[in-house]
Formats: C-alpha cells, structure tokens, sequence
C-alpha cells in the first residue's frame, strides 16, 4: 500500500514539473528583430533602371543606405558607349518612392558610387564627373559652394558631393571634389573612400592624387608618390571646408 501511495506522488509531481515548463515557455518572448541601419556606403558604381524592382536592384550590390523599410541605391544609366548618367532611386518597403536621373545629362561620363543617410532628413550622394560639357550637370547646384565647378582640363575622374531632399530627391545643392595640379593648375583625379556625419559637419575620406587641395581651395605641397589619403571636412552645407588634411601634404 505504501509502495502505491508513493507510485501516485512521484506521477504527480511529474505532471506538474510538464505543466509548469509548458507554461514557462509559452511566456517566453522571441527577442525582438532589430530594424536594419546602414548609413553609409561607398562601392562600385552599378547601372538599373528606373522600372527596376528593389530585389533586382539590391542583387547588383551596388552602394545602398537603409533605416527600417526605406532603402537608398544610387548607380547609373548607360547612355552610350562613353556616356553614362548618374541615377539615385528611394524605395519605401519595396515600393519606389522615387527615381532621379536629370542631375547630369550631359556627354559628361558620371555616375552615382556612394551614399550617406541619417534615417531622417540627411541625405547626401557622391557622384563623379569627368569634364565639363554644354547642357545640365552638377554646376548649376554648386553655385556659391566650395568648389563649383571641374576646373580645368577634362578626363580625371573627381567626386562631386550632393544634399539631397531624401522625400524627392531634390539635390538642395552641391560642391566638387577634385586635386588641382600644383605646376598647371589642371584637375587631377579624386575618388571618395567614405562619409561621416557629426549633426553638424560631413566628414570626406578619399584618395587624391597630385596634389590634394588645401581649404582655401589651392594646391598643397606634398612629398611622395600619389594618391595621398586625404581627409576634408565640410559644413553641412558645402560651402566651407574647416579642415583638410593629406598624408605628406602640407
């Protein structure tokens, strides 16, 4: 009799050890899915259209921003053999928001290879230019900036750094990027490594080549062989540089 009394507290006691972890772990949460944030990207510049799905687009892995569900891509459009247009296209979960390729439409070589967002309203593109042609281009948003316009000569690639309305795509204004030989005066080549943002100012890394730009816009003086890491910091409105700085360059 003892023997059964026991029998029956042991398959109690189990049944309830199976009901009370039951019970826990239907009160155990899954731990939140974080939202994606990517704020800034720098890459190979890609070539979409504007009917381009978002899937198809993001399968290029090209450069790309994102905060939640909104996504930023930023490419080209081939225009011809030795022609391309810049391109940037929002994406509000996987729906187009917008798409912009009217910035440069000139015979100028450009394309869109770099993007900055805060997730809000900061939104900035690196586009490249490679010479000056008739029609419209970034100069007509460089007016009163920095630098506002390629400068002289054609053919070396430099950046141009673009503030972008991220609810239209409207560029507010923009400024160039470019070295400046020191014997001729001539654009040399620029390409833009990474963006930073501060609430306040906007941080450009970049390779320059001979010779990378003083704040004021002039040559520096530099020992070595080029490209120089070179560092400039803007107002967040590109009209000042506060700072710029190059590795052997004074």
């Amino acid at each position: 009799m003892n023997y059964s009394r026991k029998l029956q507290k042991y398959f109690a006691c189990l049944s309830l050890s199976v009901v009370l972890a039951s019970d826990l772990l239907l009160t155990q949460k899954a731990p939140p899915v974080l939202a994606q944030i990517v704020n800034s990207s720098i890459g190979n510049a890609v070539t979409f259209t504007c009917g381009d799905s978002e899937a198809t687009i993001k399968a290029k892995n090209g450069p790309r921003v994102v905060s939640g569900t909104t996504s930023f891509y930023i490419g080209y459009r081939q225009v011809s053999s030795n022609n391309k247009n810049p391109r940037t296209i929002r994406f509000n979960n996987g729906i187009k928001a917008w798409c912009r390729d009217d910035y440069e439409t000139t015979g100028d070589d450009g394309t869109g290879y770099g993007l900055y967002w805060n997730g809000s309203n900061v939104l900035y593109g690196v586009y490249s230019s490679t010479g000056t042609q008739p029609g419209n281009d970034f100069r007509r948003f460089a007016t009163g900036r920095w630098l506002s316009n390629y400068g002289s000569g054609g053919g070396p690639k430099v950046a141009v750094i673009a503030r972008i309305n991220p609810d239209n795509g409207d560029v507010n204004y923009a400024t160039f990027l470019s070295a400046k030989k020191a014997d001729d005066g001539k654009t040399n080549s620029l390409v833009v490594n990474a963006l930073s943002w501060n609430g306040a100012n906007l941080t450009v890394q970049a390779k320059s080549w001979w010779t990378p730009r003083r704040a004021n816009t002039n040559s520096m003086n530099c020992s070595g062989s080029s490209p120089y890491q070179y560092t400039v910091i803007f107002t967040g409105d590109l009209t000042t540089v506060n700072s710029a700085s190059a590795n052997t360059c004074s």
